[in-house]
């Protein structure tokens, strides 16, 4: 959890119910607010012209988003979609600020997780020049087990389905699966009842 949801109710935060499929902020939309996930999983993502689908992130319960961009005044550059029904705490961004100036603590931690966030986009933008399909996919799933808390071999149920898996590396779903399949015989992970784990 990122900032505790009491910290966040006491300065005026409220809960928001979104159904699966449902958008929370469109790209091109003027942030508004800080959202921290209670319950739920929340895809960040892009179209491109030709309506192909690009994730940029894939968050759930306890983690904010789109947080950065209420300090400047851009735009949102990515949609906020629900990927499953969700609860999502609501604070307005004038109040968060002051939340932020009023709780060091709150802010240190506002901190790390943005430090956190950019260690990702620039370990996910080499990522994305990597040539190997298998070295895609491993950086991917060395960065996600990175934050869990047990790092013995198979210890980590990766969180994401095949299509999510290609959509955080732009790879192909089938590429994906077939990659999925040759780690596997490599000992790298294993697959049990289509869960991976790493």
């Amino acid at each position: 959890m990122v900032i505790s949801e009491d910290l966040l109710l006491a300065n005026g935060a409220h809960y928001d119910q979104y159904n699966m499929g449902d958008t929370i902020f469109h790209e091109g939309s003027a942030p508004k607010f800080y959202f921290q996930i209670v319950t739920g999983v929340v895809e960040l993502n892009n179209y491109s012209e030709d309506g192909k689908e690009f994730t940029q992130n894939i968050l759930s319960n306890g983690q904010s988003f789109g947080e950065s961009l209420l300090f400047n005044d851009k735009v949102y550059p990515m949609n906020a979609v629900a990927k499953t029904d969700c609860t999502v705490l609501k604070l307005p961004k004038k109040d968060f600020i002051n939340l932020l100036i009023q709780n060091p603590e709150a802010s240190a931690q506002m901190f790390k997780c943005l430090a956190d966030r950019l260690y990702h986009k620039y370990v996910m933008l080499f990522n994305n020049s990597l040539s190997e399909p298998a070295a895609k996919i491993k950086t991917l799933m060395d960065y996600l087990k990175d934050y869990n808390s047990n790092n013995d071999k198979y210890s980590f149920e990766v969180p994401f389905t095949r299509q999510q898996l290609a959509n955080l590396t732009g790879l192909r779903v089938e590429t994906v699966i077939r990659t999925i399949k040759k780690m596997e015989s490599q000992n790298l992970l294993k697959i049990e009842q289509r869960k991976i784990y790493y």
